[in-house]
């Protein structure tokens, strides 16, 4: 069993106990699920943003332990402040050591703000709006193009955005009209390899009108740049700032760069 069926097997008996210990009445009940949503869509390429979408994430099956002292508050206080276009924000407990709260924790920056998690089941999407959150994230890797466009059906209606996420050709059928946003993960879920060349290969064959969100394996401003030059219009990282001691002013660091660099050209 490869680490993304581990995750799945596990994220199983998550959603089972959560649905055991809060109904999805409770959830519809919660100020946020009431609430408008930002759309991340627009924040892309929004003047002034900087179509980043600025992850907050303590740890990793690949990495272990990356940053366990930075707050949720502080963290995504500072991506908002320099122009993120949105803040991704990881939920999964076990392998990634997020909860449900730091959605919540993150609402205060009018910026739009994505549950990263492995979503399998309606009652995800349903708890990720009543967090707080304005996007979803669906793997194609982890789902059958069924799901995607059953689950991606009750974002909609839930008055959620859909990012795809695919790394694969084959994955390209799991695209339905429900679909937002398409990121490309640039590191393969099964090996963690990770190859631009092959993300750019891959965004060629996505249709024209779909934002496109580069995912995973971007550490430099000129790997952004030439990316945009491809057509991507967003550029989903977290590691690069929470690894080191203070993730804000590491991403208000790399934007100064980026535009100095953009500037120049």
């Amino acid at each position: 069993m490869n680490i993304l069926e581990q995750i799945i097997a596990r994220k199983k008996e998550e959603v089972a106990l959560q649905k055991a210990l809060v109904a999805e009445s409770v959830l519809k009940q919660m100020p946020f699920y009431k609430a408008p949503a930002l759309s991340m869509a627009s924040y892309l390429t929004m003047p002034g943003k900087t179509g980043i979408i600025a992850e907050f994430k303590r740890k990793s099956p690949s990495k272990g332990i990356i940053n366990n002292n930075a707050t949720v508050e502080a963290v995504t206080a500072g991506y908002a402040a320099h122009g993120a276009s949105g803040l991704s924000v990881l939920t999964d407990t076990d392998f990634f050591g997020g909860f449900l709260q730091d959605l919540t924790a993150a609402t205060v920056h009018e910026t739009p703000i994505l549950r990263k998690d492995f979503m399998i089941d309606p009652y995800q999407i349903i708890e990720a709006k009543a967090h707080g959150a304005e996007v979803i994230l669906l793997i194609a890797a982890c789902l059958s193009p069924l799901q995607v466009r059953e689950l991606a059906s009750v974002a909609k209606d839930t008055g959620l955005e859909v990012l795809l996420e695919i790394h694969t050709q084959a994955e390209l059928d799991h695209l339905c009209d429900s679909i937002d946003m398409v990121g490309i993960n640039n590191r393969n879920l099964k090996t963690f390899e990770v190859d631009l060349a092959h993300s750019i290969a891959l965004a060629k064959m996505l249709p024209a009108h779909l934002p496109k969100i580069a995912e995973s394996g971007i550490s430099d401003v000129a790997t952004i740049i030439e990316l945009k030059k491809e057509g991507f219009d967003g550029f989903l990282m977290g590691e690069k700032f929470m690894k080191t001691v203070d993730p804000a002013a590491a991403f208000a660091a790399f934007v100064a760069e980026l535009k100095k660099r953009e500037n120049e050209n």
